[in-house]
């Protein structure tokens, strides 16, 4: 696995999350292992009948997901020219390396998808410090914008048990502190203000946190990768 591979170079429509081979084979060797339940997380990539890549396990379908939103060319574009192009260059390739991707459920259930409902939500608008702090919570069944939609795939959340075997199973050790809380790459007000940036110093914040997290990541994944283990899952 290279750690400073650019997935949309797999993508044939453009979004590795639909159809990268090499993202979703990523997926499948870093999560096949044992689960904080104690049962194993066997993961098989399949295609779908809507020409999208999938993980298929024994607990339900599992998607692809950016972590980390580039914002770019969004919002009626008014953040393309809040960064000299190769700063928002180099934001769009980072989040686009295997640190700053993720997996969630991809089967819906009464409703939005998680990865869609962090999209769409003005109180997260897809970044994962926000969803994760939603996440937190949920573990601590207390209420957050995402709450409704993670309450409909507590099964899933329960196989890692806690929220601190979600963190150790994905990773995500640098987005939270020393205390448990989340790592905010913008001023966190309990979900009060727009979770877009407001100036552009907050998007160069936003950048510089965002590509120090994807960073510190995908070295942490680089370590793992090179430990000798003995998975107890089939990842051929």
């Amino acid at each position: 696995m290279d750690i400073n591979f650019d997935f949309r170079n797999d993508s044939k429509c453009g979004d590795p999350d639909t159809d990268s081979p090499k993202l979703y084979q990523t997926h499948k060797f870093l999560w096949s292992k044992m689960l904080p339940c104690g049962k194993a997380f066997d993961l098989e990539v399949v295609g779908s009948s809507y020409g999208r890549l999938l993980l298929k396990s024994d607990f339900g379908n599992l998607s692809s997901d950016r972590m980390c939103p580039h914002f770019d060319g969004k919002y009626n574009g008014k953040f393309d020219r809040w960064l000299p192009d190769s700063e928002r260059e180099e934001l769009k390739y980072k989040v686009r390396t295997i640190g700053g991707h993720i997996v969630f459920p991809a089967h819906k259930k009464n409703g939005f998808t998680i990865n869609q409902a962090r999209g769409v939500n003005r109180l997260i608008c897809d970044r994962f410090d926000l969803t994760l702090e939603c996440i937190r919570r949920f573990y601590q069944e207390e209420q957050s914008p995402l709450y409704d939609t993670l309450i409909r795939y507590k099964k899933f959340f329960d196989l890692f048990v806690d929220f601190n075997g979600y963190i150790d199973f994905f990773m995500l050790q640098d987005f939270i502190d020393e205390k448990q809380q989340i790592n905010f790459s913008l001023p966190f007000d309990d979900f009060n203000r727009l979770a877009l940036p407001l100036t552009i110093e907050e998007y160069k914040q936003y950048k510089a946190c965002t590509i120090d997290l994807v960073n510190n990541r995908n070295k942490r994944l680089d370590v793992f990768l090179k430990i000798p283990v003995c998975r107890s899952v089939n990842i051929n």
